[in-house]
C-alpha cells in the first residue's frame, strides 16, 4: 500500500474490468502515486492534478469522443482527451443523456444557466 506524507493510504477502485475509470478513496495532490484495487490487476499510476474524494481518474487514455466507462458500462463522453491519472469529470466529459452536463460547475455541479438567490 502506498502512503501519503500524512499516513492516509491513496487508492482507488475499479469496479469493472472494462472501465477506464476509477473512483478516489481518498484525495490526491499532483505527483501522488495512486493504487489503484479492484478491477484485473491492482495497478499504480500518478496523479496529475488534484483529485477529491470519490471522483474518477482515467485509468487510460481516453480519446475525445470515447466513451467514458464505469460499472462496465458507459456512463459519458470524452469532450477532450483524458490521460491516464487526470481528473474525470465535467470539465472533460459529459452526459450522454443530460446535455446540461457540459454546462455545469466543475466544482459544485451547479447549473451555469440558472439564477440562483
Amino acid at each position: 500500500m502506498i502512503d501519503n506524507r500524512d499516513g492516509t493510504k491513496m487508492r482507488a477502485f475499479q469496479v469493472d474490468t472494462a472501465d477506464n475509470v476509477a473512483t478516489m478513496l481518498c484525495a490526491v495532490a499532483p505527483g501522488d502515486t495512486i493504487l489503484v484495487q479492484g478491477g484485473a490487476a491492482a495497478q499504480r499510476l500518478e496523479a496529475s492534478e488534484g483529485i477529491l474524494l470519490g471522483h474518477k481518474v482515467a485509468l487510460t487514455k481516453i480519446p475525445e469522443g470515447a466513451f467514458v466507462v464505469k460499472y462496465g458500462i458507459p456512463i459519458g463522453i470524452a469532450t477532450k482527451s483524458v490521460r491516464p491519472g487526470e481528473w474525470v469529470h465535467l470539465h472533460n466529459c459529459r452526459s450522454q443523456v443530460d446535455e446540461r452536463s457540459s454546462h455545469l460547475d466543475k466544482s459544485s455541479g451547479a447549473a451555469q444557466d440558472t439564477a440562483y438567490a
